[in-house]
């Protein structure tokens, strides 16, 4: 490894490194109604409360048991709320096949995770960009690999989740949906626990239960569940983040190969 693992660790710090500005990530800043948010920070105070061992950084994967769920937007919305009680708080996006992280919170798409693993770039800071006023770090996909499984599998995979953890409190690891390709299940060993989103009027219940049986064959923890797009009334919020789309006829070939449809 190319790394140089005590360089990188000085260079956590230097702000002056980081790519992007510091801004408010979309999402819980004007897009959110008051029972949204509070309902993300009542999901961060229960996260926090889910681990006795603060010495540690916490990996939180976040995934879902199909494509649509909304897990990306929600991963966002974790890191973001984790990162205003302070704590050093990255967001990684895990999800090298179909990844949306960087359009969502309108960054670079590259370079992020996958240019790391490869060894494109030699310095992991180099993927490191900014939000949330400084509190929180992001790294996104970065180019689409031929071999997603196998990157986030590997030795460099594993040191890397290593030097991360001495540098923040929290990650979120933004995963891909578990019945849709073995990725999130590759990663379980180097994670604390899983969040799986669940989408209201979409999610099937045999795709549930066999999210939950592939996770417990893998020995993952799963930490709980979110139930997401459903405001309780019917309003705007489902309506304005997510429109059903009728993909599940194509939404396993599209993560298999990359290739998203429009």
């Amino acid at each position: 490894m190319n790394w140089g693992v005590k360089d990188a660790k000085g260079k956590f710090n230097d702000r002056n490194k980081m790519n992007g500005s510091a801004e408010r990530l979309p999402g819980l800043d004007g897009e959110l109604d008051f029972a949204s948010k509070e309902a993300f920070n009542r999901l961060r105070t229960n996260l926090m409360l889910s681990f006795t061992d603060s010495s540690k950084a916490r990996i939180i994967g976040v995934s879902s048991s199909v494509r649509g769920e909304g897990k990306s937007f929600v991963s966002c919305c974790i890191a973001h709320s984790l990162s205003e009680t302070g704590n050093k708080v990255l967001l990684l996006e895990g999800d090298l096949r179909l990844p949306t992280v960087a359009k969502k919170l309108n960054i670079k798409k590259a370079p992020g995770l996958s240019n790391i693993l490869t060894g494109s770039i030699n310095d992991v800071v180099d993927a490191l960009q900014q939000r949330a006023y400084g509190k929180l770090d992001v790294i996104t996909s970065g180019d689409i690999p031929p071999n997603p499984s196998e990157l986030l599998g590997s030795q460099r995979m594993k040191s890397l989740i290593g030097i991360l953890s001495e540098n923040y409190d929290y990650i979120v690891f933004d995963l891909p949906p578990v019945t849709s390709v073995p990725d999130p299940l590759i990663v379980t060993q180097l994670i604390s626990g899983i969040v799986l989103v669940v989408r209201h009027e979409y999610t099937d219940k045999k795709a549930v239960e066999e999210t939950i049986r592939q996770l417990k064959i893998a020995n993952a923890k799963v930490l709980g569940f979110v139930y997401n797009g459903n405001d309780g009334s019917g309003g705007s919020y489902s309506k304005k983040y997510y429109k059903k789309r009728k993909y599940s006829k194509y939404y396993s070939e599209d993560y298999s190969s990359g290739n998203k449809k429009k």
